[in-house]
């Protein structure tokens, strides 16, 4: 009850007089004191709040641009707030950078929401070539007997197609288990071979599909925001999400065989324990999760 009228009272009388009064003593609106005091993921996260919660509906759609208005959104900003881009000459240049993370981050959701939303589909060469191709990564010396084949539990699925592990995260699964294969083919192979740990083994597939979800609902919860931020200073790609779901298989790996759980029946358990472990780091507002082998 109280700390809802604290921010009752703080975003409708407080928080206004506050801005006023900094811009009397400074003269330099809120983006400008964002911009000179912080950086990175700070600065970023700094100026979504201050354009979220302004009353200035000029302020407010900003959040909401898409990339190719960014220029002339920021030209807006400028005209609103009577900034003249010669006495502040950086200003121009650090709003478009945030813009771009800002606009770019719901960009990506919506990527990543697309290809999630997409079935695996058996009749879609494009989605038998990928599977195929997966298989040929993991098992380069051993040849695939036939497309449904019970060989398919050697590299982590559950029965003889793999197509009906894929419901859940749709194609998006079977995309981040190629990309993380095709880009770090050893440590794939590696962590394959210790998913057949006759005490401490997984099934290899099914838990990088579940660690797709992880980082699917990490992304949709915002909670990305603060690594996505300070790892890439433009707009965040696919490319970035693929690199974010490397990291998780990478890091549960070794936290699986840290902890050595006394049977995969406790897995849900140490899937939330290591979930709430990667939610703490992302928590850190200098954070930049990054695979580094």
């Amino acid at each position: 009850m109280f700390i809802s009228l604290w921010e009752f009272f703080y975003g409708h009388f407080l928080r206004f007089w506050m801005k006023w009064l900094l811009r009397q003593m400074t003269g330099k609106c809120e983006l400008q004191r964002i911009f000179d005091t912080y950086v990175g993921a700070q600065r970023t996260h700094r100026i979504e709040n201050s354009l979220t919660y302004s009353k200035n509906k000029v302020l407010q759609k900003a959040t909401l641009v898409v990339q190719s208005e960014v220029d002339q959104c920021v030209e807006h900003i400028m005209k609103e707030k009577n900034i003249n881009p010669e006495k502040d000459v950086s200003f121009k240049i650090c709003m478009k950078a945030c813009l771009l993370q800002i606009s770019g981050y719901k960009q990506l959701y919506l990527d990543v929401e697309s290809v999630r939303k997409r079935p695996y589909d058996s009749d879609n060469l494009q989605h038998e070539q990928l599977l195929l191709k997966l298989w040929d990564l993991l098992m380069p010396t051993r040849k695939l007997k036939a497309r449904i084949s019970k060989q398919w539990a050697d590299i982590g699925f559950q029965g003889d197609d793999p197509k009906t592990d894929f419901r859940g995260m749709g194609v998006l699964g079977l995309i981040n288990l190629v990309y993380f294969s095709e880009n770090y083919t050893s440590e794939a192979h590696q962590i394959l071979s210790r998913s057949n740990h006759p005490k401490l083994g997984y099934s290899y597939a099914i838990v990088g599909i579940n660690l797709t979800e992880m980082a699917y609902s990490l992304l949709k919860s915002e909670a990305l925001k603060f690594h996505l931020y300070n790892f890439v200073p433009g707009v965040p790609t696919m490319e970035h999400f693929h690199q974010f779901y490397c990291y998780l298989v990478y890091e549960f790996d070794k936290f699986w065989f840290e902890e050595k759980p006394e049977s995969i029946m406790y897995f849900n358990i140490y899937r939330e324990k290591f979930h709430e472990k990667i939610k703490g780091l992302l928590l850190d507002c200098n954070v930049s999760l990054t695979l580094n082998i």
